[in-house]
């Protein structure tokens, strides 16, 4: 029996794959305990894993939800600015507490959340061996591939690559202060600075939620990097959810179904919402809306057409019923359409989502609309070429059998146990 520690951000698209994950790893016999804030406790509680609060002090009780009110209103460079200061607000947090917290809980081994960033140096400082997990878009750099928080498509030609460097100089001072904070801490804690960027990864096995060929083409990606899919529960059940709000299914009226979800954070920008309800107008469909909030109040979003709108839906179940997902290119919502073989259209907001969406479109297994572009006309003529063309739907089945092959939950856990038992670096084996 292995203690494996969890560290990641408290946002539910990152909890959810980690809960799965360690769940995995607890019905393998081997102890999970996750490390998080006050807010996250009655998550993760309901997901069966130990929970250890951090930060109690910085992130008080509360806190999240305001947090998800300020970036859900957020779109492009605000509302990425917003998660990076949240992040290195996080991260300081964790490279004060955390140590002696690992420390007293006897943990043997580290999951790290790639964007956790202060997981690595933790690590080290404890001599601790650890895992990478991209629980969001993979952000493991090189020329010939965009910058994860744009939606620049690939191209091998030489002014891309100088176009993927000018984006990659922006994402380098915005992310300045927290490359510096971890600078000043490997210092004191006397460990060998870090030369690149990449030296914040794992050395012994990066597990990513994409599946193979669903990324952009790779030629720098080291020998224990893996593609292993989605790392979703067997059951399709998620781990972290609000299983006390029921959903409606006797509303749904038989028709082709819509589902449209912009996830638990970018979820407050009703304009968006607006325009979803009124490009669905005349297509025979019905549209079902989840607000991603559990605190919403449908009742005062009137919205044209009269779509079935809920503050918080069972996803899953929702987009295995569904014909198309409409969504804001969040990673969970993207794979969990393309796992059960629904094409998408996407409107990304910020972050990662337009780095997502740009794969999206690479693949064929949708359309994207640019939020800044987004009218009614647009998004829906997107939405008509995805439900009237059978080319959609036949990429969106590709890659439900690329998602399939990849081992999802099952490979993941068994490369993270290799590790524990060897210690060495865990090489990637195609399936």
């Amino acid at each position: 029996m292995t203690h494996f520690g969890i560290i990641c951000p408290a946002a539910i698209g990152h909890l959810n794959p980690m809960c799965a994950l360690g769940r995995e790893l607890q019905k393998r016999g081997n102890q999970v305990t996750l490390f998080g804030i006050p807010d996250v406790r009655s998550k993760v509680t309901q997901s069966g894993l130990d929970l250890q609060i951090i930060g109690e002090t910085e992130f008080p009780i509360g806190t999240l939800e305001q947090k998800y009110k300020q970036l859900g209103e957020m779109k492009g460079l605000s509302g990425l600015k917003f998660t990076l200061s949240w992040l290195q607000q996080e991260m300081a947090m964790l490279l004060r507490e955390l140590p002696e917290a690992l420390k007293a809980a006897g943990i043997e081994v580290l999951l790290v959340d790639q964007i956790s960033t202060a997981g690595g140096t933790i690590a080290d400082f404890l001599n601790l061996p650890f895992v990478t997990v991209c629980n969001a878009l993979l952000v493991n750099r090189e020329p010939g591939v965009p910058p994860f928080s744009t939606g620049w498509s690939y191209n091998p030609a030489w002014w891309a690559r100088l176009r993927n460097q000018a984006g990659n100089f922006l994402i380098d001072r915005l992310t300045r202060s927290i490359r510096e904070l971890i600078a000043r801490q490997r210092e004191l804690w006397n460990l060998a600075p870090y030369s690149s960027i990449l030296d914040f990864y794992s050395p012994l096995a990066q597990i990513c939620q994409l599946p193979p060929g669903f990324d952009f083409p790779r030629e720098q990606l080291p020998s224990w990097f893996h593609y292993t899919g989605p790392l979703k529960d067997p059951s399709g059940l998620e781990p972290v959810s609000f299983s006390s709000i029921s959903f409606p299914f006797e509303k749904l009226t038989g028709q082709p179904l819509i589902y449209a979800s912009l996830g638990t954070l970018q979820n407050r920008i009703r304009e968006i919402f607006q325009t979803i309800a009124e490009a669905c107008l005349e297509i025979d469909a019905q549209l079902v809306i989840s607000l991603g909030n559990p605190n919403s109040q449908e009742s005062d979003l009137d919205l044209p057409g009269s779509p079935l709108v809920v503050p918080y839906a069972p996803h899953q179940q929702l987009i295995e019923k569904a014909t198309l997902v409409i969504t804001h290119a969040g990673m969970n919502t993207t794979l969990g359409a393309l796992s059960s073989g629904v094409p998408l259209v996407a409107i990304p907001i910020t972050n990662e989502q337009p780095g997502i969406a740009s794969r999206l479109a690479k693949t064929g297994a949708g359309e994207v609309v640019a939020v800044k572009d987004l009218n009614i006309s647009r998004l829906g003529d997107a939405v008509r070429r995805v439900l009237a063309e059978d080319s959609y739907k036949q990429n969106a089945l590709r890659l439900q059998d690329a998602i399939y092959r990849a081992g999802g939950l099952t490979r993941a856990a068994d490369i993270i146990e290799e590790v524990a038992s060897t210690g060495k670096p865990v090489l990637y084996r195609p399936s």
